[in-house]
This record gives structure tokens, C-alpha cells and sequence, in this order.
């Protein structure tokens, strides 16, 4: 069991929990995720360790509530507990070790390129950080990356910092100065948008994939993805991959398969269970 220690609201529907995990909390690195179990019968559920305490033994999970199971984690309260925290799963972020890095996170995203900015400053990179929401409410992880390098805010409404997406402040810091490297995490949009900044100018950039993910150790091949031509498996091959070779398009519609499942699911409460949707179950052969 991993008690709960702390609970934040970030933003109106993204929370954090600090949660104990002695042994994650030593050996995680940037980029690594877990896949966490509320109790029996819940859905499995990866989520990115977005800071963690190894004096205290705690994790930070930063959790977007979006649909049944997510709603559920982020109900629990300090004292209470997650039953089974598996991981730490995927590979590590691939860092520089010198140079300029740019991290660019939308929404959620920031606190999943938070981990990766501490670890580029760490080892003396100079880390800049892009960061957008919807309006100032939205924003989240600010001051934690301003520990790690210069920040720019950018909102949808301009309520807070620059009017505008994350990817007109890019285009300015791009033209400002040598770049070596991108990492984006976000929205698939947003990636896809960063992405398409960068490949005319030839820098590297990273970005995190989010897939439909089940197990997390590459045995059920729902998370799978296609990267350069080749199909690759996000919990054991990423869950980072090079942002100029992700078939974004085929990625969106994979991450819409289950949707109407998942609507069905907000109707219902209890524990998950494996079957079909009776208006979305297929007609037998021959069946008008």
C-alpha cells in the first residue's frame, strides 16, 4: 500500500499527490513512469513521476481528471491509500550534457517536463522553459522550473504572461540563439506543432508519447506507436521518441478508439470490468 502524504490542486482539473514509494523514489529517473492500481478491480493507469523525495520516500503524481478512474485517484485524501504502484517503467530521458535546451510542456505536460529541465540543469545545461495553458489558472509547475532556467508563460486568453501558443514564444527563443535540443510534452497537437518548428531547422527534439497503455512491460501491445516507419512499443522503446519521425496523425486516432468506451465508463461506477459495451458490442455475421 502507498499512503497518500499530500494533495494539491494545480489547476481546475489537475491534482498532485505525493504518495510513498521508498524504493521509486531512490532509483526514478527523468522520463520514467509508473503504472499505478487504486485497488481490486480498478484500471491500470501510467502515470509520469513528476518529482520525487528520496529522503522522504515519496513520489509526486500529477494526475489530470478526465474520466472515471482518473477522478477516482485524485478523490483520495492524505491517510488514504493506492495499492499498487508498479514501475519505475520506460527508458530514461537521453539528456545533453552541455549547451541550450528548450522544455516545452502544455497543460499536464508541465509536470512531466519538469524532472527532465532539474535533470538538464543538474549536469550544467542551460535550460529554458516554455509552458502554456488555457488562462492563468491552467498554468502549473512554474516556480518549480524557474529553479532550473529562465521560464516564459504563454496563455490562450493572455491572462497571464504572453498571449499565444507555446510554439510562437519557440519561434522567438529559436531565432534568439543556438539551440541543441527540444523536449515537448503535451497535448498531441502541441507536440505535432513543436515538431514542425524544429524539422526545417534540423534540432533534435524529443517528445513523450501518451498511447493507450495496459501493462507497461511491452506484452499486450496496446501502447504501440510508429516511429520512423517502424512500429515500437511506448512503455519499453519510449515512452520519448524523436518528434520528426512520430506518425502523429495515426497516433490521435488510436488515442479516440476507446473514447466512447471511456464515456460509458463516467456513467457507471464501481470497478472496472473487462467486457463490452452493449450499444457498442459488434453485430453477429449476418445481423442488419
Amino acid at each position: 500500500m502507498h499512503i497518500v502524504t499530500a494533495k494539491q490542486t494545480l489547476s481546475p482539473n489537475v491534482t498532485r499527490l505525493d504518495v510513498q514509494a521508498p524504493r521509486l523514489a531512490k532509483i526514478r529517473q527523468p522520463g520514467q513512469f509508473v503504472i499505478v492500481h487504486l485497488r481490486p478491480g480498478a484500471e491500470r493507469i501510467p502515470l509520469t513521476i513528476a518529482d520525487a523525495d528520496p529522503v522522504a520516500g515519496t513520489i509526486a503524481l500529477v494526475i489530470q481528471a478526465v474520466g472515471k478512474s482518473t477522478r477516482e485517484l485524485v478523490a483520495l485524501e492524505p491517510g488514504q491509500a493506492i495499492k499498487d504502484i508498479a514501475g519505475p517503467l520506460g527508458r530514461p530521458t537521453d539528456m545533453i550534457e552541455r549547451g541550450h535546451a528548450v522544455c516545452v510542456g502544455g497543460g499536464v505536460g508541465t509536470a512531466v517536463v519538469h524532472p527532465i529541465a532539474c535533470g538538464l540543469h543538474a549536469r550544467g545545461v542551460k535550460v529554458s522553459s516554455i509552458i502554456g495553458g488555457r488562462s492563468r489558472e491552467w498554468v502549473i509547475f512554474e516556480e518549480e522550473l524557474r529553479r532550473c532556467g529562465d521560464v516564459h508563460v504563454c496563455t490562450d486568453d493572455g491572462s497571464y504572461g504572453r498571449k499565444g501558443f507555446v510554439t510562437d514564444a519557440l519561434k522567438d527563443l529559436l531565432a534568439a540563439g543556438p539551440v541543441d535540443v527540444v523536449y515537448a510534452v503535451g497535448p498531441v497537437p502541441m507536440m505535432r506543432a513543436v515538431a514542425r518548428v524544429t524539422e526545417p531547422l534540423k534540432i533534435h527534439t524529443i517528445v513523450s508519447l501518451n498511447p493507450v497503455m495496459v501493462d507497461g512491460t511491452g506484452m499486450c501491445g496496446g501502447c504501440r506507436v510508429s516511429v520512423g516507419g517502424e512500429n515500437l512499443f511506448a512503455c519499453v522503446d519510449g515512452p520519448e521518441f524523436d518528434g520528426h519521425k512520430v506518425d502523429f496523425d495515426l497516433l490521435m486516432d488510436r488515442l479516440g478508439t476507446y473514447r466512447a468506451f471511456e464515456q460509458n465508463a463516467m456513467k457507471h461506477e464501481g470497478d472496472c470490468r473487462v467486457g463490452l459495451v452493449p450499444s457498442l458490442s459488434p453485430k453477429p455475421p449476418g445481423a442488419a
